[in-house]
């Protein structure tokens, strides 16, 4: 992602490579604060005698099920993030280079717009890795998550219906068909698309910035580190709703012949809004950015830091 002509151009495998490796590193360090954003916004209750911040939610969480119970989900993200991680870099480096051309075509003007290119690729590289893994990958994950049952007692954790991401996809294919793997496709597309195309565009706009501002083109890892966990707090704020949708369409197990009580983004939100009041769209806010300015932050240094190690490979 630096400046054209200043470093050797990364290949697909690369990018491929130093995506995996970031998705990893991120999701095993952040996944306990995706399980209490999760519980958070599942939750419809509008008062209620007990804390409801994260803290006081993970503590419940730890007494009653387990301290392994925050990482309820974890092998759906892993079989999720990693490929989506992948994938995530790899279409956004692949979108950014032809869309130059693509845009010549209409406006040259907007060819050489390196902002509206990064953004726009940024938002097709949110768009595919929404449709090809996130989507099933988070219906399996929010499945799992949402099961309030103990991790410590051997007895009730043989007894839960959603196991390891394998055994709850087939499950969820059994009971409710394929497309139950899609609940919530229209939210998650926009979801993603507006994180990474804020995403990608804010974190390009301060490397830029720092590397002017420090006459380097080399940043340190925790330069890295800084800049992508700030770029990563602006797309959440904006778009906190299509999450709440989201996960309260995946939780759901639709009937047939039967309205499920979240039909569409609009229904859902007027729904949610009506029942349980307007701030209800933002339940989750808190720990989600706790989750993912974070995971930003290590993604974006994990990904420079192997790339870098790659392009040192290779030279040598």
């Amino acid at each position: 992602m630096a400046p054209s002509g200043k470093k050797p151009k990364k290949n697909a495998l690369e990018n491929l490579i130093a995506g995996g490796c970031a998705g990893l590193v991120e999701s095993s360090i952040c996944h306990p604060l995706d399980t209490i954003k999760t519980r958070m916004q599942l939750n419809r209750k509008t008062t209620s005698s007990l804390g409801t911040g994260p803290l006081d939610l993970a503590k419940r969480i730890i007494e009653k099920e387990g301290f392994l119970s925050l990482y309820k989900g974890l092998t759906a993200v892993y079989s999720g993030i990693i490929p989506k991680m992948a994938l995530r870099f790899v279409s956004f480096e692949y979108y950014k280079e032809i869309l130059p051309p693509a845009f010549a075509y209409v406006n040259e003007a907007a060819s050489q717009n390196i902002g509206l290119v990064t953004f726009t690729a940024g938002l097709m590289s949110g768009l595919t890795e929404a449709i090809l893994v996130v989507t099933p990958a988070e219906v399996c994950k929010i499945r799992m998550q949402s099961q309030y049952h103990s991790m410590v007692d051997a007895e009730v954790r043989k007894k839960r219906k959603y196991g390891n991401v394998v055994q709850t996809a087939v499950t969820i294919v059994k009971e409710e068909g394929p497309t139950a793997l899609y609940k919530g496709i229209v939210p998650t597309m926009l979801r993603q698309g507006c994180n990474q195309a804020v995403n990608f565009t804010m974190y390009q706009f301060f490397k830029t910035k720092w590397q002017e501002l420090s006459n380097k083109q080399e940043l340190a890892p925790w330069q890295h580190m800084l800049i992508g966990g700030i770029s990563g707090g602006f797309g959440p704020a904006v778009n906190n709703p299509l999450d709440v949708v989201k996960t309260r369409m995946q939780r759901q197990v639709v009937i047939p012949g039967q309205r499920p009580p979240y039909a569409s983004i609009t229904q859902a939100c007027s729904r949610i809004a009506r029942e349980e009041g307007i701030a209800a769209l933002w339940k989750g806010l808190t720990p989600r950015l706790m989750r993912i300015m974070p995971g930003q932050a290590i993604t974006f240094m994990t990904y420079e830091f192997v790339s870098k190690q790659i392009q040192h490979l290779k030279s040598s």
